[in-house]
């Protein structure tokens, strides 16, 4: 199983990948613009069980790579990381996006409530289908997993535990959305700035990843 280190270098670079604006975020917090706090948390819940349910799928499938080759892991390493570099870059360029998409929504517009079930089916068709998550799941575990032990659980542990974080960091912006609409009207770019900070941390951390020995 991953080390005690291993897990506490995972649980700091899951909490910047999180923190950068992406779909789930953005989702998260316009369903807290619109729809309020209630729908919004039950999205949280939903796009949470549509994480585990790919990092499931991811499990399988890599842990057939990581037992076929240790070179092949290796390549699979380095490309994570230079995947995580281009995530950092991508979100520096192209920081206003989470600001456009909030303007896009329409601050402060309020739409109607749906039932609890169809809130988390909801959340979890966007967590589930997420295209950014996938392939950061596929890019990102590897990096933290003791590659002389079995990998799927490994991997099932950590996407477990990623989701659990997504949990908390998405509900804590739901329910700061919910109660900051007039905050978010008055100057949607203050987003501007947290996505080129967690841009420029994503490429340190690749930048790390690329160059820490193999576990």
């Amino acid at each position: 199983m991953p080390s005690t280190s291993q897990l506490a270098a995972f649980a700091i670079a899951s909490f910047l990948f999180i923190q950068v604006p992406g779909p789930s975020l953005l989702f998260t917090i316009g369903r807290a613009l619109t729809v309020g706090r209630r729908d919004a948390l039950l999205s949280v819940v939903g796009n949470a069980l549509g994480l585990i349910a790919q990092v499931v799928l991811v499990a399988v499938g890599l842990g057939a790579v990581v037992a076929a080759s240790a070179t092949a892991f290796l390549l699979l390493k380095l490309a994570g990381a230079a995947y995580v570099v281009h995530l950092g870059v991508r979100a520096i360029l192209h920081r206003a996006d989470a600001r456009a998409a909030l303007e896009a929504v329409g601050v402060g517009a309020a739409a109607p409530t749906g039932s609890p079930l169809a809130s988390v089916r909801t959340g979890f068709v966007v967590g589930a289908t997420n295209p950014k998550t996938i392939v950061f799941f596929v890019a990102f575990l590897p990096q933290f997993i003791d590659a002389a032990a079995p990998a799927a659980p490994q991997l099932v542990l950590l996407g477990v535990l990623f989701g659990a974080m997504a949990v908390c960091s998405d509900a804590c912006w739901a329910l700061v959305a919910a109660r900051a609409r007039d905050w978010f009207a008055r100057k949607p770019k203050r987003l501007d700035s947290l996505g080129a900070a967690g841009g420029v941390m994503m490429v340190g951390l690749g930048l790390t990843l690329a160059t820490a020995e193999s576990h």
